[in-house]
């Protein structure tokens, strides 16, 4: 039934709160007076007038017995004495993390920095690359210019000659004809 129902629901948050008020001292006394009570079977529920937008309790407590309220609490474990040698051992072990830290950030340093000369080298050797690439296709292109100009002035030398001799060869015959 519903009432079963809300009593199980304020069972579970009557244990939440009595866990609750022994972590946060500050709040114990109402919330464990209210978790001891609700968690005890000391309280009538009665169901008001149900409605469509859900279900209405009243809740009564009857007056609680002068039971210890510190009786369920959970307390925490006592503090242990911190020893001189217990601080001296904390001290080495921040100092080893210290150091250990320290030499980490210094190998991601030599890391980086290794990695920065190796792209370095790289865009060094491939701009040498180019520069030798357009150097050699410089080279090319010069020496085809050469062949073509030289191919050029062997064909006009080649024209220049036949002309010559065409024109001895015509200086010879018209000689000859007025003869």
């Amino acid at each position: 039934s519903s009432s079963t129902a809300y009593k199980e629901k304020m069972k579970e948050i009557s244990v939440l709160s009595l866990i609750c008020s022994c972590l946060y001292p500050e709040t114990r006394k109402n919330t464990f007076v209210f978790a001891f009570v609700a968690w005890s079977s000391d309280m009538d529920i009665k169901p008001i007038n149900k409605r469509a937008s859900g279900q209405a309790f009243e809740v009564i407590l009857k007056a609680s017995s002068p039971v210890s309220e510190t009786g369920h609490c959970i307390t925490s474990p006592p503090k242990r004495d911190i020893s001189l040698e217990d601080i001296q051992k904390k001290l080495e072990a921040a100092e080893d993390r210290r150091k250990s830290q320290e030499a980490q950030v210094l190998r991601a340093l030599a890391e980086k920095r290794e990695h920065e000369r190796d792209v370095l080298l790289k865009a060094m050797e491939e701009n040498s690359n180019f520069s030798r690439m357009a150097e050699e296709k410089l080279q090319l292109k010069m020496e085809q210019i050469e062949e073509n100009r030289q191919a050029y002035l062997a064909a006009i030398m080649e024209r220049l000659q036949e002309k010559v001799r065409m024109e001895l060869l015509m200086f010879i015959f018209s000689r000859n004809v007025k003869k």
